[in-house]
């Protein structure tokens, strides 16, 4: 068994991006306190809670052809939500995290959608955004802030429309690479268009968006938001773009049938490591931890699926991340044991989850496959997680137990299809979620 002990853990988040990181109403935060917790019930005593996030990543290619290298110049971006929680205010969480310059936001506003896969909003709830009572405002290199509470009142699994009017020349963007959600981008200034006319580009991924909350007397004031920390699998790859069909949506909509709604955050990335950070696939796990999952307003439990990128890498010939190191069970097992220790320091329920079959995948091989079996047994066994879903039972294939099963297979034997990610949300003991 693992110490219990409460001590944090240091991460090797730069001393500028602490500094620099913000609040509503744009108070610096120290490096001790989360920045969306230090003001977490606001200047009129509105208390938050996390009802969508995304994980900030550094400009890449990505495997789909995307805006953040590039960045923006006099444009504005409309990007497309589903919330897990309802409350009769919101407001947004903005990430410059890997912005080597000032962020100019000029104006911006949050709206209900006006349908799937559309750029236009309804009109009349159309509600503008401020930042410390201003209209505009500009984010450090490094930096992150919330808006101001905006009277817009939501139901959960209702989609909800950001608009970020950029006006200068941004520069490369903090974005989430794979989102399996429509953004779309016009040039110049249209925050308050209904319609998405103007908005003829589009692209799949999130840009500086990180969160939206929800608060107010309909929010529940305690901490029952559940984070599912991940790679690829947890961020929805293969999943029905604009349809909502990830692993998060399917768990969201089961807790709500079986009467135990809470808001339910998506923290993959693709391509994700326990171990490693990659250019194109994020900060390891320790480093993005409390940033993704922990310091999220109103979070209590995290589910941790992470590790096969780890052990897989090495079998695959793919040029993305090479050289890739061979890594051991005891090895991916030791950076597990980072996470329940932050975890629990910050009072956290955490559940770990076995890896998912990989036969078949370019990720298996004798190696591969030995760690995998030692890793998920681990998680089986030991205790150390406060709890554990297995979904490497969940989804095996009967007649082949190394093979995800054909009828949750996406294609790539890899990741599930929409399918696959029911049948992980099905697999979630609900007991085991505080």
């Amino acid at each position: 068994m693992i110490s219990r002990a409460r001590t944090p853990l240091a991460t090797t988040a730069t001393a500028a991006a602490l500094a620099l990181a913000l609040t509503a109403g744009l108070a610096v935060t120290g490096a001790q306190a989360s920045p969306w917790e230090q003001d977490e019930r606001g200047a009129r005593g509105t208390s938050w809670t996390a009802a969508w996030a995304s994980a900030p990543q550094r400009p890449s290619t990505g495997f789909k052809p995307n805006w953040s290298e590039a960045g923006f110049d006099d444009q504005t971006l409309r990007q497309v939500v589903r919330v897990t929680e309802g409350g009769d205010r919101a407001r947004i969480r903005l990430s410059n995290a890997y912005g080597s310059s000032p962020l100019r936001i000029e104006s911006a506003t949050i709206a209900r959608t006006a349908g799937k896969a559309s750029a236009a909003v309804e009109k009349r709830s159309i509600t503008r955004l401020t930042f410390g009572g201003k209209a505009g405002v500009t984010i450090p290199a490094y930096g992150r802030l919330t808006s101001d509470a905006a009277g817009l009142d939501l139901d959960p699994f209702e989609s909800v429309t950001v608009t970020l009017h950029l006006s200068g020349t941004t520069g490369p963007a903090t974005f989430h690479a794979q989102s399996f959600a429509t953004s779309y981008r016009a040039d110049g200034k249209h925050t308050t268009d209904a319609d998405g006319r103007a908005f003829g580009e589009s692209t799949e991924s999130w840009y500086y968006l990180s969160g939206v909350d929800v608060g107010g007397s309909r929010t529940p004031e305690k901490r029952d938001g559940v984070v599912l920390f991940g790679d690829s699998i947890t961020d929805g790859f293969a999943s029905s773009t604009d349809r909502d069909r990830r692993w998060s949506d399917a768990l969201a909509e089961r807790l709500e049938k079986a009467g135990k709604p809470r808001p339910v955050l998506n923290s993959g990335i693709g391509g994700n490591m326990v171990l490693n950070d990659s250019a194109w696939y994020g900060e390891k796990s320790a480093n993005r931890f409390s940033r993704d999952a922990l310091d999220l307003p109103g979070v209590g439990t995290v589910v941790v699926l992470e590790g096969l990128n780890d052990i897989g890498y090495s079998e695959t010939d793919k040029p993305t991340y090479k050289p890739a190191p061979v890594v051991s069970a005891r090895e991916l097992i030791n950076g597990h044991r980072t996470l329940i220790r932050e975890a629990r320091a910050k009072g956290v329920r955490i559940v770990g989850a076995t890896l998912l079959p990989l036969g078949g995948s370019d990720h298996y091989g004798k190696h591969a496959a030995a760690v995998s079996d030692e890793f998920n047994q681990w998680v089986r066994t030991s205790g150390e997680y406060d709890a554990y879903v297995d979904f490497d039972k969940a989804l095996a294939d009967p007649k082949d137990p190394e093979r995800i099963a054909p009828a949750y297979d996406s294609g790539d034997h890899l990741h599930p299809n929409d399918a696959g990610y029911r049948a992980m949300a099905r697999a979630v003991d609900l007991e085991n979620l505080r």
